[in-house]
């Protein structure tokens, strides 16, 4: 009994200094005492987060980062504020949110229900659907009109997956072809060789606008598994949440979060100019009323 006593004591001992760092890990917290927030930025995200030509972050999500220190600045009273950047990838952004090298990931993360058990997800800022890239005029509006026809998708890829489940549940008769990456997807689309790609139709707008001839394609159907992008932050941290939720309420009612949509998705864009002529989703004007954080499933 003496001895489990004694190891109990070492044990707490042991996790005083976690419950210690827990705490200190409160983002408003930890950017006053140090006098710096480091943001996180994606470098090929078009138009979310990618770097320029000058190999600087740029981009929509960028911009709305920016906004969140501004807000920072004023809750801290640190005006001093040093702002760090720091490159994420996939495979790390969470890994590093976590263990503080990062505070806010503002990129192109879909907010879903396995991501909230680890991190938390601010006011959903956009939302993208399964859609399909076709040649312009072909007849295809809906999954329905691409029976017993060749459809191409990337492998590896969750739309892949969503159209294979898809095709054996609804008996459509599907040709799934799978290709390497996108470009080769939307080559495939170019030469005939598949009808339809179906992806991410934010993806496919930059396709589409990247190609020789844009007019020749088009972005068609509802979309298939909505999902949407948020803000990354730690979790258990309200106070820093209700801040950067607060900032994107307040671009949203004002109508600066609409013309900063307008600047990165209807209008061109560096480094070369392309305009992706990607259209504000119903889900996302819904949501500028809503303001929910609501995951994916």
């Amino acid at each position: 009994m003496h001895h489990k006593v004694h190891r109990l004591i070492g044990l707490l001992a042991a996790l005083a200094p976690l419950a210690v760092s827990a705490q200190s890990t409160l983002t408003l917290d930890k950017v006053k005492a140090s006098g710096a927030i480091t943001l996180a930025y994606r470098e090929a995200s078009i138009p979310f987060s990618y770097l320029d030509d000058k190999a600087q972050p740029v981009g929509f999500s960028a911009e709305i980062c920016n906004k969140v220190v501004e807000q920072v600045k004023k809750a801290t009273g640190r005006a001093d504020l040093k702002v760090n950047l720091q490159a994420v990838t996939s495979a790390n952004r969470i890994p590093l949110l976590q263990n503080g090298t990062i505070d806010i990931e503002c990129g192109s993360t879909t907010n879903n229900s396995e991501r909230q058990k680890q991190v938390a997800f601010a006011t959903n800022y956009f939302y993208t659907g399964t859609r399909f890239l076709v040649k312009a005029g072909t007849a295809v509006k809906s999954l329905d009109d691409l029976k017993g026809k060749p459809v191409v998708s990337t492998t590896g890829s969750t739309n892949f997956k969503i159209i294979r489940n898809l095709n054996e549940e609804k008996k459509l008769n599907i040709d799934l072809l799978g290709a390497k990456d996108h470009a080769e997807s939307a080559l495939m689309v170019q030469s005939g060789r598949a009808v339809a790609f179906a992806m991410d139709d934010i993806l496919l707008y930059g396709l589409r606008a990247s190609a020789q001839n844009p007019a020749d394609l088009a972005v068609v159907g509802e979309p298939i598994q909505v999902e949407p992008y948020a803000i990354m932050m730690r979790k258990d941290d309200p106070a820093f949440k209700k801040l950067v939720d607060d900032t994107l309420a307040g671009m949203m009612k004002s109508g600066e979060f609409e013309a900063l949509y307008k600047k990165w998705f209807q209008s061109p864009i560096p480094p070369k100019g392309i305009n992706l002529n990607a259209p504000m989703s119903q889900e996302l004007i819904d949501n500028m009323k809503a303001l929910s954080d609501k995951p994916a499933t």
